[in-house]
């Protein structure tokens, strides 16, 4: 059977060009609060798998207690902070933004690092985000804790970079004092700290100066494919980005992978590897006739078949790489998944009546792995640096290159 796992799709059906109003009253907000309370329950799968009803009922009276003290961004907070305590991964709140920073963000085992900005101020790119608005990382790091799961470090970490540019969100958490700009407080190589300034610009409208690395780095190479391979003929290894488990209807999968062994049976490489990194989900059985294929491969032997996963392995990804864990000879490297093994998923979703904002929630649970609990680690782990990726290297590939 094919198993659908990731939320995104259901929930772009609902999220359109509504975003918050800016003068919603008390009343109104406790409205959503109240619509959340009663729906979320009914149509959730297990909302109280790991929160008793009580214990939800009662952190819904407090927010409620403090309503006329938030405003829309406090109260879209307050949400996530709830959602923190039932603890479903693929439980989440879906605010509709149309202003961000122009900025992104990557962690790294030596901090966190821009490796995007508007080109007005593309010198700052690899600079080490130090403080925002004075408010220094470890502060930040924990305001973002509270907020977002983080007993599944890859899991806040991805989420984290995702919310670090956001105006709305900063402001609900009190790092900022208006959604319109930021000044974030840089360091660069030479240990240099300086002050700059981002004002925040129409979602649809961001365009971002990025680090050179990700053009000239491998898995970065054609990021606006769903799949694709490439041969190192010099190291008789070939090479599988798996992007996005979607059929592309201009490649199909499985042409692609007919494609793809012909030319392993042609070269008979000596290793093969698997990029599940950045694969964060959608339709699980797209991968299907890859799996057939390598389990009767002869690639398929310990320190031949590599298969990378990371912060970004998710839903329907995470599903293949445990395929792969379990019934191939494959050796996981990276890092730990943002998802768990064991999970909630099969994503709808419901709007809130006046914020508008989306809440996406579970209706079925996916036991991929029995008596398993947490995330898929890898067999072995790597730590990626700011210091490698300035100089153009992947250490997952450097260690499987060496073996």
């Amino acid at each position: 059977m094919k198993r659908y796992a990731c939320f995104l799709a259901t929930l772009a059906i609902l999220i359109s060009n509504h975003c918050f109003s800016q003068h919603l009253s008390g009343k109104a907000l406790l409205e959503d609060l109240m619509y959340y309370r009663d729906t979320l329950p009914v149509k959730h799968k297990n909302l109280f798998n790991k929160i008793s009803k009580a214990d939800f009922e009662n952190k819904v009276s407090l927010v409620a207690s403090r309503i006329d003290s938030l405003d829309e961004e406090s109260f879209m907070v307050e949400l996530f902070r709830l959602n923190v305590s039932i603890g479903d991964e693929h439980t989440r709140i879906e605010p509709v933004f149309r202003l961000v920073l122009p900025v992104k963000f990557e962690r790294f085992e030596d901090g966190i690092f821009v490796t995007g900005i508007d080109p007005a101020n593309s010198t700052a790119l690899l600079s080490k985000l130090t403080a925002i608005n004075g408010h220094p990382v470890d502060e930040i790091n924990r305001k973002f804790k509270e907020v977002i799961k983080s007993d599944n470090k890859s899991y806040f970490d991805i989420y984290q970079q995702q919310y670090l540019n956001n105006p709305s969100f900063l402001k609900g958490l009190g790092i900022l004092e208006s959604d319109k700009y930021a000044v974030f407080t840089l360091q660069d190589a030479r240990q240099k700290t300086y002050n700059i300034t981002l004002n925040a610009v129409k979602k649809d409208s961001l365009k971002l100066a990025t680090a050179s690395q990700y053009n000239d780095i491998l898995p970065y190479r054609y990021s606006n494919r769903d799949y694709w391979y490439a041969y190192d003929e010099a190291r008789k290894i070939i090479y599988f980005n798996f992007v996005h488990c979607i059929d592309d209807e201009n490649n199909p999968f499985s042409q692609f992978n007919q494609e793809l062994f012909s030319k392993i049976d042609s070269l008979h490489p000596r290793k093969i590897i698997v990029d599940l990194r950045f694969n964060s989900g959608g339709n699980s059985g797209v991968l299907s006739p890859f799996i057939d294929s390598i389990k009767h491969s002869y690639l398929n032997k310990k320190g031949h078949f590599y298969v990378l996963i990371g912060k970004e392995t998710f839903s329907s990804a995470l599903m293949n790489a445990i395929e792969f864990k379990r019934y191939t000879n494959a050796i996981l490297v990276g890092q730990m998944t943002s998802g768990n093994i064991n999970h909630y998923g099969e994503v709808r979703g419901f709007r809130l009546p006046n914020t508008k904002i989306v809440i996406g929630y579970s209706t079925m649970y996916w036991e991929n792995w029995k008596g398993k609990k947490g995330a898929l680690m890898p067999d072995k782990e790597i730590t990626y640096s700011a210091a490698s990726f300035v100089n153009h290297k992947d250490e997952a590939l450097e260690y499987i290159y060496q073996r």
